[in-house]
């Protein structure tokens, strides 16, 4: 018996197939195998040809099929790990009407801070969680205004993963977790949220029809399944965003319960048991995967521009040239805690949401030249990655969400010790490591769907541990002396 796991990225397309008795992988691909094109027809637009997700699922099932040699009568359930906010718009035929305006795209900036404006900060906070921004909801107010033919012809419109679902069964439908990373959901009335929808001038026929994120979503329809090589009939039983994926992947799923990445850039996000938003919005609230009427889950979400991408350019243009990473972690470990006296703000990759949308770019403190050489700087840099993850959890700490333990993939900067002890160190939090990623997440979430696991704690008993990472007790003071030197310098810059 086996699940199958699906996550649509934006860069490509991963499948994995997972064994639902023992829970071990037993195929994954992915494609392309160079990097997925985004069109940019103008600066800040992204966009992406649906049926190039097709193609690429394809491509990844075809290949996970062969190199398993299962047969697809053996596959039980379906999942579906998606990149968020993306916004996909078909036709009554179920046709795709334009090219999906995908995530990183910025060309709605205008029309959310006009929203959040007119109808009240203090409205759309409490009733979204979040100012309406350059989510969903606000990129289809672009095309109502830029494409209104293209508008004129929207039967329903849907999120990535809400796509790939039509694709497999035919069925349009979406889950309140999606509905409220598009900013359509109102938290505090517990329905679509109508004053959101009113202001657009959005009709609610728009929106397809609500099924939980664990239950039957559609099944594969018997073309498709000539088409991919599978049987007609699996159910799709899961869907959910990346992110929220991320930590279903990690057995996040409860109140104080944090998963964390730091790839190019980084995010923390942290399981509330409560309706909560931080009044500056510079973190984001979303419904997580169990979250229902009765049962307060929502994921708040910390995005950090700049922080491996700070690694990477620090490997380039500062390291001895031909260096590995693992070697540049050895040089940095020459260096004390706190980079004798070196802080460094990591955030040149953009506004930072989590700094009120400031783009004060990055910079390196303290530097004296009779005694600083390339390892404090290395050191500095991971310090300074770390510290604005200690800077975004202290608001995540205020919206009541207690950071004790952080759950992480082994790979980028949790590959680094200096990172891990230094995150330990500074928040006094257990980081536990674990070997999984978004596809086979997706695969248990829908053995959870199914009725296959009787819940998240039976999905992930296999999950694999690699490492645990203790706060070191007698070296706190001198991660809070860091942090507070490194805090201090970035208000400074703040307020320039």
């Amino acid at each position: 018996m086996f699940l199958l796991g699906y996550d649509i990225g934006s860069s490509s397309v991963k499948a994995s197939l997972v064994n639902a008795e023992t829970g071990k992988t037993v195929s994954s691909a992915f494609f392309p195998k160079t990097e997925a094109n985004i069109i940019a027809v103008k600066p800040g637009w992204a966009e992406q040809d649906p049926e190039s997700w097709w193609e690429y699922l394809k491509c990844s099932t075809a290949e996970v099929l062969n190199e398993s040699g299962i047969s697809s009568a053996e596959i039980k359930a379906i999942g579906i790990s998606y990149q968020m906010h993306g916004l996909v718009c078909v036709d009554k035929d179920q046709k795709v009407l334009r090219p999906s305006i995908i995530w990183c795209d910025s060309r709605a900036v205008p029309y959310g801070e006009k929203a959040f404006n007119t109808l009240g900060e203090g409205k759309c906070l409490s009733h979204l969680l979040n100012s309406p921004g350059n989510f969903t909801a606000s990129k289809l107010a672009w095309i109502k205004e830029h494409e209104p033919d293209v508008y004129s012809r929207i039967h329903k419109i849907m999120l990535p993963g809400d796509y790939i679902a039509m694709r497999l069964s035919g069925e349009i439908c979406t889950t309140i977790s999606g509905l409220s990373e598009g900013i359509f959901w109102d938290f505090k009335e517990n329905k679509l949220a109508g004053f959101l929808m009113d202001y657009y001038g959005f009709d609610s026929s728009l929106i397809a029809d609500i099924k939980p994120t664990f239950s039957e979503q559609g099944k594969v329809t018997r073309a498709v399944a000539e088409e991919l090589g599978l049987k007609e009939g699996i159910p799709i039983t899961y869907r959910a965003g990346d992110q929220p994926n991320n930590a279903l992947s990690l057995n996040v799923f409860n109140p104080g319960e944090i998963a964390s990445t730091a790839g190019t850039s980084g995010v923390v996000y942290g399981v509330n048991g409560e309706v909560n938003y931080d009044p500056q919005s510079r973190v984001n609230t979303f419904a997580h995967v169990n979250h229902q009427a009765d049962q307060t889950r929502l994921g708040v979400l910390l995005c950090i521009n700049g922080t491996g991408i700070l690694n990477s350019w620090i490997k380039k243009n500062i390291a001895p040239e031909g260096i590995s990473y693992n070697e540049m972690n050895v040089l940095a470990s020459k260096a004390p805690i706190g980079s004798a006296g070196i802080s460094i703000l990591p955030f040149g990759n953009g506004a930072e949401r989590m700094l009120n949308n400031k783009e004060i770019g990055c910079s390196i403190r303290g530097i004296d030249f009779n005694m600083h050489s390339k390892h404090h700087i290395i050191r500095a840099a991971q310090e300074g990655i770390v510290f604005s993850f200690k800077y975004g959890i202290d608001i995540m700490e205020q919206m009541g969400i207690p950071v004790k333990k952080i759950h992480a993939g082994h790979a980028n900067m949790f590959l680094s010790p200096i990172f891990r002890e230094t995150l330990a160190g500074v928040t006094g939090a257990v980081i536990e490591l674990y070997n999984t990623d978004g596809s086979v997440g997706a695969a248990k979430g829908a053995g959870i769907g199914a009725g296959i696991y009787k819940d998240n704690n039976e999905a992930f008993a296999t999950l694999e541990k690699l490492d645990v990472i203790e706060p070191n007790i007698a070296q706190r003071q001198e991660y809070a002396d860091a942090y507070a030197r490194w805090k201090h310098r970035l208000e400074k810059s703040m307020a320039n």
